[in-house]
């Protein structure tokens, strides 16, 4: 019998210990046609789907192992899986780690769904939350980490992982501050530097870990596929997106997703 994700409901608080941080990826359900279609070509709806999934895969198991790391110094780091649409729990089943729990996206807009996020997860009691994007597999467990320790020190403040695109890829909070996703303009690479300037608006000081890179298109593919099969790779770094494009390449050839 296969394990249920727990469901969070933030109208029923849990008692969690101190120094809990919520490490929370926002993800779409992975359906053929609904997810990575910027990828579509070079990959077909199907193939991005499948790459969707094994980036969700290895995001979900490096905030794993940042839980296991914030243990040592205290911080207690907890994998969320942000998800929507709702009823698409099961999915999840075969993706993320069964001790992850999970809480349904609700608003509208992105920053909405954003805010909305941060409210529930600290009305459900987390004393801190990071949101994660489910696009950046190459990043390591050891940032995650530093952002929950980044949070638990005295003092309100944010953490933001900077993409090198102009957007983020994580960011941490202390309190749900709407501000901090009001007059973005998302999706554009001007986000990074208005949430600088959104913080500076309320007096938050900005904690920035490494900057790192989303996978949105045919470019940052390529980038991906040097990154994780060149000779000199790192063979702990996305392993299940490692194999997904291993597999694209026997069969298919190099030259279709990785073109000398």
């Amino acid at each position: 019998m296969k394990s249920v994700h727990r469901l969070l409901d933030p109208e029923t608080p849990a008692r969690l210990p101190p120094k809990s941080c919520a490490l929370a990826v926002m993800t779409k359900a992975p359906r053929a046609g609904q997810v990575k279609t910027r990828l579509v070509p070079p990959l077909t709806p199907q193939e991005a789907a499948t790459l969707n999934t094994c980036f969700l895969r290895d995001t979900a198991n490096a905030i794993s192992a940042a839980a296991h790391i914030g243990n040592e110094n205290g911080e207690k780091g907890y994998g969320v899986a942000v998800y929507t649409p709702v009823g698409s729990e099961e999915l999840y089943l075969e993706i993320v780690p069964p001790k992850f729990g999970l809480i349904p996206q609700r608003g509208q807009g992105f920053g909405d769904r954003l805010h909305a996020a941060t409210e529930d997860l600290f009305k459900y009691g987390f004393d801190s939350v990071c949101l994660i994007d489910s696009d950046s597999p190459t990043v390591r467990a050891g940032i995650f980490a530093q952002a929950a320790q980044f949070l638990h020190h005295a003092g309100d403040r944010i953490v933001l992982g900077p993409s090198d695109d102009g957007g983020y890829y994580l960011i941490g909070l202390k309190k749900p501050h709407r501000e901090m996703f009001e007059r973005i303009d998302w999706s554009t690479e001007q986000v990074f530097e208005q949430t600088m300037k959104r913080a500076a608006e309320i007096g938050l000081e900005v904690k920035l870990l490494p900057t790192c890179y989303d996978v949105d298109g045919p470019a940052s593919l390529h980038r991906l596929c040097d990154e994780l099969l060149s000779q000199n790779s790192r063979n702990d770094v996305a392993p299940e997106t490692r194999k997904f494009l291993k597999e694209i390449i026997a069969r298919d050839g190099r030259d279709r997703i990785w073109p000398v």
